[in-house]
Protein backbone atom coordinates (compact mmCIF):
# COMPACT_ATOMS: atom_id res chain seq x y z
CA UNK A 1 0.00 0.00 0.00
CA UNK A 2 1.30 3.44 -0.91
CA UNK A 3 2.03 5.61 2.16
CA UNK A 4 -0.24 8.40 0.87
CA UNK A 5 -3.08 5.89 0.41
CA UNK A 6 -2.56 4.58 3.96
CA UNK A 7 -2.61 8.13 5.33
CA UNK A 8 -5.80 8.96 3.41
CA UNK A 9 -7.39 5.71 4.62
CA UNK A 10 -6.48 6.62 8.20
CA UNK A 11 -8.02 10.06 7.80
CA UNK A 12 -11.23 8.57 6.38
CA UNK A 13 -11.38 6.10 9.28
CA UNK A 14 -10.91 8.84 11.87
CA UNK A 15 -13.72 10.89 10.33
CA UNK A 16 -15.99 7.83 10.04
CA UNK A 17 -15.43 6.88 13.70
CA UNK A 18 -17.13 10.14 14.70
CA UNK A 19 -20.39 8.89 13.19
CA UNK A 20 -20.35 5.32 14.48
CA UNK A 21 -22.19 3.86 17.47
CA UNK A 22 -21.04 0.93 19.60
CA UNK A 23 -21.62 -1.85 17.02
CA UNK A 24 -19.66 0.01 14.32
CA UNK A 25 -16.91 0.90 16.79
CA UNK A 26 -16.68 -2.75 17.82
CA UNK A 27 -16.23 -3.78 14.18
CA UNK A 28 -13.46 -1.21 13.69
CA UNK A 29 -11.76 -2.32 16.92
CA UNK A 30 -11.88 -5.99 15.89
CA UNK A 31 -10.39 -5.17 12.49
CA UNK A 32 -7.62 -3.16 14.16
CA UNK A 33 -6.87 -5.94 16.66
CA UNK A 34 -6.49 -8.40 13.77
CA UNK A 35 -3.51 -6.40 12.46
CA UNK A 36 -0.21 -7.64 13.93
CA UNK A 37 1.76 -5.10 15.96
CA UNK A 38 -1.15 -2.78 16.76
CA UNK A 39 -2.20 -3.85 20.25
CA UNK A 40 0.90 -2.82 22.21
CA UNK A 41 1.18 0.72 20.78
CA UNK A 42 -2.61 1.10 21.06
CA UNK A 43 -2.50 0.30 24.76
CA UNK A 44 0.43 2.71 25.14
CA UNK A 45 -1.55 5.51 23.46
CA UNK A 46 -4.55 4.82 25.69
CA UNK A 47 -2.35 4.85 28.79
CA UNK A 48 -0.83 8.18 27.77
CA UNK A 49 -4.27 9.64 27.03
CA UNK A 50 -5.89 8.42 30.25
CA UNK A 51 -6.21 11.91 31.77
CA UNK A 52 -7.61 13.28 28.52
CA UNK A 53 -10.14 10.44 28.44
CA UNK A 54 -11.15 11.04 32.06
CA UNK A 55 -11.45 14.79 31.54
CA UNK A 56 -13.50 14.36 28.37
CA UNK A 57 -15.76 11.86 30.12
CA UNK A 58 -16.33 14.13 33.14
CA UNK A 59 -17.01 17.22 31.03
CA UNK A 60 -19.54 15.45 28.84
CA UNK A 61 -21.15 13.54 31.70
CA UNK A 62 -21.74 16.64 33.81
CA UNK A 63 -22.50 19.17 31.06
CA UNK A 64 -25.04 17.24 28.99
CA UNK A 65 -28.57 18.23 30.00
CA UNK A 66 -31.02 15.56 31.02
CA UNK A 67 -32.32 13.62 33.99
CA UNK A 68 -29.92 13.35 36.93
CA UNK A 69 -28.60 9.89 37.72
CA UNK A 70 -30.58 8.37 40.64
CA UNK A 71 -32.17 11.82 41.21
CA UNK A 72 -29.02 13.07 42.93
CA UNK A 73 -28.34 16.78 42.48
CA UNK A 74 -24.57 16.33 42.24
CA UNK A 75 -24.68 13.34 39.87
CA UNK A 76 -24.25 13.49 36.10
CA UNK A 77 -27.25 12.94 33.88
CA UNK A 78 -28.20 9.65 32.26
CA UNK A 79 -27.84 11.31 28.87
CA UNK A 80 -24.45 12.71 29.91
CA UNK A 81 -23.22 9.29 30.99
CA UNK A 82 -24.29 7.78 27.67
CA UNK A 83 -22.76 10.60 25.59
CA UNK A 84 -19.53 10.66 27.61
CA UNK A 85 -19.04 6.92 27.35
CA UNK A 86 -19.67 6.90 23.60
CA UNK A 87 -17.19 9.72 22.97
CA UNK A 88 -14.55 8.08 25.18
CA UNK A 89 -14.89 4.83 23.21
CA UNK A 90 -14.64 6.80 19.96
CA UNK A 91 -11.41 8.41 21.15
CA UNK A 92 -10.00 5.00 22.14
CA UNK A 93 -10.82 3.62 18.67
CA UNK A 94 -9.22 6.69 17.06
CA UNK A 95 -6.07 5.95 19.06
CA UNK A 96 -6.25 2.42 17.65
CA UNK A 97 -6.39 3.87 14.14
CA UNK A 98 -3.30 5.92 14.97
CA UNK A 99 -1.53 2.80 16.26
CA UNK A 100 -2.40 1.06 12.97
CA UNK A 101 -0.99 3.98 10.99
CA UNK A 102 2.32 3.94 12.86
CA UNK A 103 2.51 0.12 12.71
CA UNK A 104 1.81 0.19 8.96
CA UNK A 105 4.01 3.09 7.93
CA UNK A 106 6.50 3.90 10.64
CA UNK A 107 8.03 7.34 10.84
CA UNK A 108 9.58 7.29 7.37
CA UNK A 109 6.39 6.04 5.73
CA UNK A 110 4.32 8.66 7.53
CA UNK A 111 6.57 11.41 6.22
CA UNK A 112 6.52 9.96 2.70
CA UNK A 113 2.73 9.70 2.79
CA UNK A 114 2.34 13.26 4.02
CA UNK A 115 4.75 14.51 1.38
CA UNK A 116 2.75 12.69 -1.31
CA UNK A 117 -0.57 14.11 -0.11
CA UNK A 118 0.79 17.64 0.15
CA UNK A 119 2.55 17.73 -3.23
CA UNK A 120 -0.49 19.20 -5.05
CA UNK A 121 -0.58 22.04 -2.47
CA UNK A 122 2.69 23.39 -3.86
CA UNK A 123 0.66 25.07 -6.59
CA UNK A 124 -1.10 27.05 -3.85
CA UNK A 125 2.21 28.25 -2.42
CA UNK A 126 2.52 25.75 0.46
CA UNK A 127 6.10 24.62 0.94
CA UNK A 128 5.35 20.92 1.53
CA UNK A 129 9.02 19.94 1.73
CA UNK A 130 9.65 22.34 4.60
CA UNK A 131 6.55 21.09 6.42
CA UNK A 132 7.65 17.47 6.06
CA UNK A 133 11.17 18.27 7.29
CA UNK A 134 9.78 20.08 10.34
CA UNK A 135 7.45 17.19 11.10
CA UNK A 136 10.42 14.84 10.75
CA UNK A 137 12.35 16.82 13.35
CA UNK A 138 9.36 16.82 15.73
CA UNK A 139 8.87 13.07 15.36
CA UNK A 140 12.58 12.44 15.91
CA UNK A 141 12.51 14.57 19.05
CA UNK A 142 9.48 12.66 20.33
CA UNK A 143 11.36 9.37 19.90
CA UNK A 144 14.02 10.45 22.38
CA UNK A 145 13.42 9.72 26.03
CA UNK A 146 13.03 13.01 27.88
CA UNK A 147 13.75 13.30 31.55
CA UNK A 148 11.07 14.61 33.86
CA UNK A 149 10.75 18.40 33.77
CA UNK A 150 12.78 18.77 30.55
CA UNK A 151 10.15 21.06 29.05
CA UNK A 152 10.92 23.70 31.69
CA UNK A 153 14.57 23.82 30.66
CA UNK A 154 13.58 24.06 27.00
CA UNK A 155 11.37 27.07 27.73
CA UNK A 156 13.93 28.74 30.02
CA UNK A 157 17.06 28.22 27.90
CA UNK A 158 17.90 29.05 24.33
CA UNK A 159 16.89 26.16 22.06
CA UNK A 160 19.62 24.03 20.51
CA UNK A 161 18.93 23.83 16.78
CA UNK A 162 22.08 21.84 16.00
CA UNK A 163 20.72 18.44 17.11
CA UNK A 164 18.63 17.59 14.05
CA UNK A 165 19.75 15.62 11.01
CA UNK A 166 21.37 17.38 8.09
CA UNK A 167 19.43 15.47 5.41
CA UNK A 168 16.00 13.81 5.40
CA UNK A 169 15.64 10.89 2.97
CA UNK A 170 12.20 9.83 1.75
CA UNK A 171 11.59 6.59 -0.08
CA UNK A 172 8.24 6.62 -1.84
CA UNK A 173 6.75 3.56 -3.45
CA UNK A 174 5.04 3.76 -6.82
CA UNK A 175 1.30 4.44 -6.82
CA UNK A 176 -0.59 1.37 -7.99
CA UNK A 177 -4.11 0.63 -9.14
CA UNK A 178 -4.98 -1.08 -5.85
CA UNK A 179 -4.20 2.19 -4.06
CA UNK A 180 -6.76 3.99 -6.21
CA UNK A 181 -9.27 1.20 -5.57
CA UNK A 182 -8.62 1.38 -1.82
CA UNK A 183 -9.12 5.14 -1.78
CA UNK A 184 -12.35 4.88 -3.78
CA UNK A 185 -13.65 2.14 -1.49
CA UNK A 186 -12.76 4.08 1.67
CA UNK A 187 -14.40 7.22 0.27
CA UNK A 188 -17.59 5.27 -0.50
CA UNK A 189 -17.61 3.78 3.01
CA UNK A 190 -17.04 7.21 4.54
CA UNK A 191 -19.93 8.73 2.56
CA UNK A 192 -22.17 5.81 3.55
CA UNK A 193 -21.31 6.21 7.25
CA UNK A 194 -21.83 9.98 7.20
CA UNK A 195 -25.14 9.81 5.32
CA UNK A 196 -26.65 7.00 7.43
Amino acid sequence: MHPSAALALWFAAVVAVQYLDYPGLAVVAIVLLAVPGVLRPWLGFVRRARWLLLTLWLILAYNTPGEAYADLAWAPTYEGLAEASLHAVRLVVMLGCLAWLFARLGRAGLLAGLWGLLRPCRRLGLDSERLVVRLSLVLENLQREQEKGAWRRVLAAAPDFEQGPEVVHLTVAAWQGRDTLLLALSLCCLIAVVIS
